[in-house]
């Protein structure tokens, strides 16, 4: 299996820019020769850095997780702590979160912004009850399918609540990616 990537040369004049195809084979060598390292390297800082008491850590419940990870799109971990907790005190499960009026939603959602989120979430739990007996899904393509769920949120989700090997590639991720790389 080849990886085909774009490359561009420098043109003289802006106006004439050529691509060229450079293929690769998709090899651990080719992708990735120091993944070992690289992964060894983060686990360490994870071991002497990384947060381990976050209020969704404290359970595998898929719904908490999902919640923390919907709140924790373009929002600080800082900030969301509290509001995650008063989230969760008044809508502690699926069923009082689909049941719940939107606009009951979007008034514990005040002040975290981006008020898709809160909405995407309240359709979700109507969804997840009507359609999953009021169980969050186990499959990937089941919770992609949920409003306001990309692939990154549901791997979180799957990997955190179900102890599924799934990527997340997130920001966080980019970022750390590219420094590593010197990107």
């Amino acid at each position: 299996m080849l990886v085909v990537m774009p490359k561009t040369s420098q043109p003289k004049h802006r106006s004439r820019v050529k691509r060229a195809e450079v293929r690769l084979p998709l090899t651990k060598t080719a992708i990735a020769p120091d993944a070992p390292t690289f992964a060894a390297s983060v686990v360490a800082w994870y071991r002497q850095h990384g947060r381990r008491d976050l209020p969704w850590q404290h359970s595998d419940d898929p719904y908490r997780r999902w919640v923390s990870e919907i709140m924790l799109q373009q929002t600080q971990v800082a900030t969301v702590i509290p509001y995650y907790c008063r989230f969760i005190e008044r809508f502690a499960d699926l069923q009082s979160l689909a049941t719940a009026r939107v606009d009951e939603v979007l008034d514990h959602w005040t002040g975290l912004g981006y008020y898709a989120r809160a909405r995407n979430l309240h359709r979700a739990a109507q969804v997840i009850v009507r359609d999953h007996d009021g169980v969050f899904p186990g499959t990937f393509e089941e919770v992609a399918a949920l409003p306001g769920i990309g692939r990154s949120t549901a791997g979180a989700i799957l990997a955190f609540s179900f102890n599924r090997p799934y990527p997340i590639l997130d920001g966080n991720v980019r970022r750390v990616l590219a420094r590593y790389h010197a990107i």
